[in-house]
């Protein structure tokens, strides 16, 4: 079962005025929406753009891998140490993830849908 990062969430004061700067600096394109954002897209990686709440500090806040299998990876996730934090996808259509977090502490979610602007398969360079 391979895992593959397509998801960064990173809190920020803005997201319009970061959104921007991707739009800018990177060349990354808007592919949507967030609750308290904007998604941003390389064409493979979906940021998220997530507006500061309450005492948040800007910064990254957690990342995504989307998994071929929810429960399977969900199995080994809690195997090597990690925990159950929240939230389920509620649709095959859903872009929602499970959150959980590593033996550090560090927030990550799983996904078998994926996530707007992200793309499942990459082929590296050799």
């Amino acid at each position: 079962m391979a895992s593959r990062l397509r998801h960064i969430a990173i809190i920020v004061p803005d997201p319009e005025k970061a959104a921007k700067f991707f739009e800018e600096a990177f060349g990354m394109t808007r592919a949507g929406k967030a609750r308290r954002g904007v998604y941003m897209s390389d064409g493979v990686v979906n940021v998220a753009l997530l507006k500061t709440e309450g005492d948040e500090k800007a910064g990254l806040y957690h990342f995504g891998m989307w998994v071929d299998d929810l429960d399977e990876a969900e199995k080994k996730v809690t195997q090597a140490g990690g925990s159950y934090l929240a939230g389920r996808p509620t649709s095959p259509n859903s872009f929602y993830e499970a959150k959980y977090r590593d033996p550090n502490g560090v927030v990550f979610d799983l996904t078998h849908t994926g996530w707007a602007g992200a793309t499942k398969e990459v082929v590296a360079k050799a």
